[in-house]
């Protein structure tokens, strides 16, 4: 097949863009000569790559294949050419991280330091719902993928890096609120919001609740920590979230942390990639920062807890 690198950027584009003029726009150029670099891709492979059905676009089977084979080409090349800048002394490329929604409460401030310590490197953060992140962690979409429940179902490679502690949060004018000690069985009577169906804190949440014999009353399921929040904060139940997904002081988000016998319910905010996956330079040093930085983050907390 006689098919350029160029011809391949550009149907990558398509394949995530779904849309010629999308893709062309990304690619800075223009639309005809997407078109025809396209139409000369489709006759070398010798199959239709793509059909458009009304307004949407969809890959045929060859197009998905080979949009599969030309993104593993793309990362090889970007790798290759992220290793030669490391032989020259330089540190710069692209990262692509994907991260499940609670972790957008602390990843962008250790990517901040880490684009401080290297400016040359451009950053995509992806944020979804866990869903989303393992659906791109199966497409090898991105160099690295943050969770905190990993896949069962996926071979990786995969690293904790900072602890993920699951409390339960109450309107702050809760009548157990300062009470030591709660028993679980006491939140029986207490309706509960918890995260949807597959979250990592509702599987921790329901792993730990089984665990106990305890069936929350769930009286609502809400898809972001913010919403939850301001539902609890409302006085319409209890939920447990991730302790990262609250303010430093609690009464800035008008909730209390319930002192319920069994919590806080631990576990750990993971780094994967796919097992066999080699990293670029560019992800190894900031798996490398990551690592690091959460490491002297936790000294400076226990530092605090015991100066407090």
């Amino acid at each position: 097949m006689n098919v350029t690198f160029r011809q391949l950027r550009l149907f990558l584009a398509l394949a995530e863009q779904r849309s010629i003029t999308a893709a062309a726009r990304a690619c800075h150029v223009t639309q005809p000569t997407v078109s025809m670099q396209l139409k000369e891709l489709a006759e070398a492979v010798g199959l239709p790559l793509y059909e458009q059905i009304g307004k949407r676009l969809y890959l045929t089977a060859a197009g998905e294949s080979l949009a599969e084979t030309a993104r593993a080409m793309v990362d090889e090349w970007a790798a290759f050419e992220q290793r030669i800048d490391a032989m020259k002394g330089l540190t710069r490329g692209r990262l692509r991280v994907a991260v499940v929604s609670t972790a957008k409460y602390f990843v962008p401030r250790l990517l901040g330091s880490f684009c401080a310590s290297h400016p040359d490197i451009d950053i995509a953060l992806e944020v979804q719902n866990r869903d989303g992140v393992v659906a791109r962690l199966l497409e090898n979409r991105d160099d690295l993928y943050i969770m905190s429940m990993p896949p069962a179902h996926i071979d990786v490679e995969r690293h904790a890096f900072l602890p993920n502690p699951l409390v339960v949060i109450a309107p702050e004018n809760h009548p157990l609120a300062g009470t030591p000690a709660i028993p679980l069985a006491a939140l029986a009577g207490e309706r509960f919001l918890l995260r949807e169906q597959g979250s990592g804190t509702r599987l921790a949440c329901d792993a730990f609740f089984a665990q106990q014999g305890f069936a929350p009353n769930v009286r609502l399921e809400l898809g972001s920590n913010e919403a939850i929040k301001q539902a609890v904060a409302g006085g319409l139940g209890l939920s447990v979230v991730s302790r990262h997904a609250l303010a430093a002081h609690l009464a800035e988000d008008q909730l209390t942390v319930l002192d319920v016998q069994g919590f806080p319910v631990l576990s750990n905010w993971w780094t994967l990639y796919p097992r066999g996956k080699r990293l670029s330079p560019v992800a190894q040093v900031f798996l490398d920062h990551l690592e690091r930085t959460a490491r002297d983050w936790l000294e400076r907390r226990g530092d605090e807890r015991r100066a407090g």
